[in-house]
């Protein structure tokens, strides 16, 4: 059979949002499917990462980019005040209104090369995978004009993102215009892929045609191949990856400047927000507190690897974080360094990460909870008894990036069958 992957993250971009429709054309082929993928030539992306590896067995094809460059609003905002905040604020307003995202004008030329792609090529199975959501725009048009089937990947929620501020009626509006797409979605896509229970049981209440089935990430363990751990004379958290919406530093920033401990180095890889470097430089951390900037992903697990703890964080926000189950939990149990979890503690990070017993679990807003975590990590430490977090065999098995793959690849072939 013949798949068309299309995908708005795809390298060289950067960043948490290429692994997974990476993956998937790297390791589909080996179950006998003949991967295209479709991905923009440069969608001017935040972060580009020249060392990742296309896959060699898939067929790459790409489609012009038209939108704006990839931004981020509140770090052009920072600082700015009178008149030129209101300028910037004025010269934004244009990717505001487009629905359902900033990236829908790739559509223009996306949808006329999928559809030039599945003819030319034959192809059974177009997979839109989001976000943005208007990539599903795409499968949509494909499978009308072609009679493709069509597998709508959801790596996000669809109309109730965990980092959107629903506060502002903006968003709302946005939400409004994304709870739309997934109506289409449910209604034309003949099945649903989502990368968490929490979003295949959304996906599942708007009462689809077609089947849904929860593929969750993996943890790719041979991506930590030739990477040490090396004890060093501080203890070493690490935190990789960016900061936007409701993810928040600082609950996890006042518990180590509570706790005291002198010899705990906080490493945030990564993109951190102006305003928290502000907030944190009341704390008075001197070298308790490391920022680095983006890295290549190489570079990111070396750090990950190289590490004392973890730091995972996952907001509440007011309820929507207890369904994530994100790319970086799996990356984090594939280092297997102890894991200092500020998620939801009733939420699917804490239970599989409590299951695995791959670190210890705390509330991401209770500063105590934090503190006595990161004391109890670093006493461990201390005393020498701080050891990896190796999963076990059948964990390995279960949780790996092979097994979703195959998933996927079970699910592909009885669509065409």
């Amino acid at each position: 059979m013949k798949l068309l992957l299309v995908t708005m993250y795809f390298p060289p971009a950067g960043g948490g949002g290429v692994q997974r429709p990476l993956k998937f054309a790297t390791h589909l082929p080996a179950h006998g499917i003949e991967t295209h993928v479709l991905a923009p030539d440069d969608p001017k992306w935040i972060h580009v990462d020249a060392e990742l590896q296309l896959p060699t067995q898939a067929w790459i094809h790409r489609a012009r980019y038209l939108g704006p460059r990839s931004r981020k609003h509140a770090e052009d905002l920072h600082g700015r005040r009178g008149l030129d905040r209101v300028t910037r604020q004025a010269r934004s307003l244009s990717r505001r209104l487009l629905v359902p995202d900033e990236n829908v004008g790739w559509n223009l030329t996306a949808i006329p090369a999928a559809v030039r792609i599945a003819r030319a090529e034959g192809i059974d199975v177009v997979l839109t995978t989001s976000p943005p959501n208007s990539v599903h725009l795409v499968g949509a048009a494909v499978k009308r004009t072609t009679g493709a089937r069509w597998v709508a990947d959801l790596r996000d929620s669809v109309a109730a993102h965990p980092h959107r501020r629903v506060e502002r009626t903006a968003v709302r509006a946005k939400e409004k215009i994304s709870d739309q797409v997934a109506r289409l979605v449910a209604r034309q896509a003949d099945a649903i892929v989502a990368a968490s229970d929490a979003i295949a049981d959304e996906a599942r209440a708007l009462h689809p045609q077609g089947v849904v089935a929860a593929i969750l990430n993996g943890a790719d363990f041979d991506d930590f191949a030739g990477l040490e751990y090396r004890r060093g004379d501080r203890f070493r958290i690490t935190h990789t990856g960016s900061f936007f919406g409701k993810r928040d530093p600082r609950p996890f920033l006042q518990a180590l400047a509570d706790s005291g401990l002198e010899d705990v180095v906080a490493r945030f890889v990564g993109d951190f927000r102006s305003a928290d470097r502000d907030w944190a430089a009341q704390l008075d951390l001197g070298d308790r507190l490391e920022l680095h900037p983006y890295v290549p992903r190489r570079r990111s697990l070396a750090l990950q690897r190289d590490s004392d703890a973890l730091l995972l964080l996952i907001p509440e926000a007011g309820g929507r974080g207890r369904g994530v189950l994100s790319g970086k939990v799996f990356e984090y149990l594939a280092a297997e360094r102890p894991i200092l979890a500020a998620v939801p503690t009733e939420g699917a990070a804490a239970e599989l990460i409590e299951e695995t017993g791959a670190g210890v679990v705390a509330a991401p807003d209770d500063v105590a909870a934090l503190t006595s975590a990161l004391r109890a990590l670093h006493d461990a430490w201390a005393g020498g008894t701080l050891d990896g977090t190796p999963l076990s065999p059948a964990d390995r098995e279960r949780l790996g990036r092979a097994a979703r793959v195959e998933e996927l690849a079970d699910l592909l072939r009885g669509l065409v069958s």
